[in-house]
């Protein structure tokens, strides 16, 4: 990544394709830049959602992929009616998080 500002957290998601089995898999890999700690993020959801750990995984993951695509275009066409139904359950899940931190 060329523009490396310190407070932001560094990621290469790379994905692989695993069936069907060919001589020439696809891939894809990118990397991301994210003012959240991903990791924190994925272990947080593991200890509090009630997810399974890989489930948690992918949530933690895909909500910091689309979560700053959907804020920074909140108006696009594409997002403007999901935009509310996103923030509630952002607002919803962070709200489980906290209680589930409380309460143990």
């Amino acid at each position: 990544m060329s523009d490396t500002n310190t407070k932001e957290n560094c990621y290469r998601i790379t994905i692989e394709e695993l069936q069907p089995l060919s001589s020439n898999p696809k891939t894809i890999q990118f990397e991301f830049q994210d003012r959240e700690n991903l990791f924190n993020i994925i272990d947080n959801l593991k200890k509090t959602s009630d997810l399974e750990a890989t489930q948690a995984t992918r949530l933690g993951a895909s909500l910091r992929l689309l979560g700053p695509i959907l804020m920074a275009n909140r108006k696009h066409p594409l997002f403007i009616d999901f935009m509310p139904h996103f923030k509630t359950f952002m607002l919803s899940l962070k709200n489980t998080v906290k209680k589930s931190q409380i309460n143990k």
